[in-house]
């Protein structure tokens, strides 16, 4: 998330009521997770595993809850929780706005776009030309829609990320305030929900098929012409490139890559990266030929005991 204007370094510490190490004018330009972070951007770490990691990512101002040596160019923001402190960032640069009406008044519609009875559509949003949003979908604010999109009945877009911290007296939520962002010529089903990112963008891109009863998590990238079936469920951060197919009631972990034109049977679970241009199948889903070889020699297990049963008889 980029700031409307640029902040500085003690604006940002007397927000949150910590100190830091740097100059008081050094500039803020927003804030991001660590896997989208920019040049000029604050990104929090609060695990001594990934520490390293942040000090050494894009980010330019790092708010941790430890005394380390401040990597050059770079500042810090020394909390002693930071997580609650990046949710009060969040808040502050972009509190809710409750709605007041069905369709706000900022919203942007492009001309030749049809809105169905009982669609609701949040502050700021932006919809192309030549779409058709269908009953009762909810577009939640800031979210962008392109051209020639179709969005059916009931789907949802822009609900929170699944993302919290557990703590004693329960499950923190990470404040989401990023967007979800749909190119030209995509189509959504019925049902579909996906939710916006963190702090940067869900990104369905241009003309993909997304099937009734998706749900796609945070700051997932959808590719180009790929093809989602029905019930999939895609965790947050994950990366499918373009002219992907994921069968019916394919799951997968977050953080993974799955390659351009890989197809992914029905029913699979994807727990690592895939490469492109090839056929996968089961859980852990593997190559499909290799997967299907497996299952044949397991229906011939009863068989293989059978014979050694016979031959210790003898």
């Amino acid at each position: 998330m980029r700031f409307s204007k640029v902040q500085n370094l003690q604006t940002i510490a007397d927000i949150i009521g910590c100190s830091y190490v740097g100059s008081d004018d050094f500039p803020v330009y927003g804030m991001n997770e660590i896997h989208v972070v920019q040049e000029g951007e604050i990104v929090f770490v609060d695990h001594p595993k990934y520490y390293d990691k942040a000090l050494n990512s894009n980010a330019t101002i790092i708010l941790i809850n430890k005394d380390v040596e401040c990597p050059e160019g770079k500042a810090l923001l020394i909390s002693d929780d930071p997580f609650r402190d990046f949710n009060k960032l969040s808040k502050f640069f972009n509190p809710f706005k409750p709605a007041t009406e069905l369709q706000a008044k900022d919203a942007i519609i492009g001309e030749g776009t049809i809105i169905q009875p009982g669609v609701f559509i949040g502050n700021n949003v932006t919809i192309g030309k030549n779409c058709i949003i269908h009953p009762n979908v909810v577009i939640y604010d800031s979210t962008v829609i392109g051209d020639n999109v179709i969005i059916h009945a009931g789907a949802i877009l822009g609900a929170d990320a699944f993302y919290y911290k557990k703590r004693p007296e329960g499950f923190d939520p990470l404040v989401s305030c990023g967007r979800v962002v749909i190119e030209d010529n995509v189509g959504i089903g019925a049902a579909c929900t996906i939710d916006r990112g963190v702090t940067g963008d869900t990104l369905i891109k241009e003309g993909a098929k997304i099937d009734n009863q998706v749900h796609i998590g945070h700051d997932t990238v959808i590719g180009s012409r790929s093809l989602i079936a029905a019930q999939c469920g895609i965790a947050g951060c994950v990366v499918i490139e373009d002219e992907v197919t994921l069968w019916g009631q394919v799951g997968t972990t977050s953080g993974i890559t799955i390659g351009s034109k890989a197809v992914i049977l029905a029913q699979s679970g994807i727990s690592k990266s895939l490469e492109g241009n090839k056929v996968y199948f089961g859980y852990p889903a593997e190559e499909s030929r290799e997967k299907l070889k497996q299952l044949a020699n397991t229906k011939k297990i009863p068989e293989i005991l059978e014979s050694l049963k016979k031959l210790n008889n003898k």
